[in-house]
């Protein structure tokens, strides 16, 4: 389990950096979808800033602290299937980082903000300057962010009601505070 709190009031388990990725890369996220204008200059650096948040996250994927680490929460078949079947049944599964989907809907939001970067860059490059295909692939992995991020905000809420640790807080905090049964 992850280190409790010095007045035993709950788990440590998201650190500093996690949290500041976290945070930073919401925040250019909602800046290009719903503050910048697209194809401006403000809007390429957010771009290019939530890529490189990504690439710092893989990176501390490998070497950050316990719960940051991919071999703490990598979601195998195995996890996934153990996972959804405690919640189909109402059985706590608590876990003192990422649960399994969650794991799998963080891998998955990361490989799509790459996606949209690298295309955003694309678009910006003279090989690909101008191309329709390109440009309306970057709008479709933009829809399709939009999508992800509200089901992980409601899987993050829904989780928080299930298993009584409202996450929002731990990943603000960096403290997991389970509900006792």
């Amino acid at each position: 389990m992850a280190t409790m709190t010095s007045d035993n009031s709950g788990y440590r388990v998201w650190d500093p950096f996690v949290r500041l990725f976290h945070w930073t890369l919401v925040a250019c996220i909602v800046l290009n979808l719903f503050v910048l204008e697209e194809g401006d200059a403000p809007h390429r650096w957010s771009g290019y800033v939530a890529a490189s948040l990504i690439v710092l996250r893989m990176v501390w994927g490998f070497v950050g602290s316990r719960h940051a680490r991919f071999a703490d929460f990598w979601p195998t078949r195995q996890r996934l299937q153990d996972h959804w079947q405690r919640v189909k049944t109402g059985e706590p599964d608590p876990h003192p980082g990422h649960n399994p989907a969650g794991a799998l809907m963080m891998l998955a939001l990361m490989a799509w903000v790459l996606a949209l970067g690298l295309s955003g860059y694309m678009m910006g490059t003279d090989a690909f300057w101008g191309e329709e295909w390109l440009e309306n692939l970057h709008e479709f992995l933009a829809d399709g962010l939009m999508a992800l991020a509200g089901m992980h905000v409601l899987a993050a809420i829904v989780m928080s009601h299930v298993e009584g640790v409202n996450l929002p807080r731990a990943m603000i905090t960096g403290v997991k505070h389970f509900r006792r049964r």
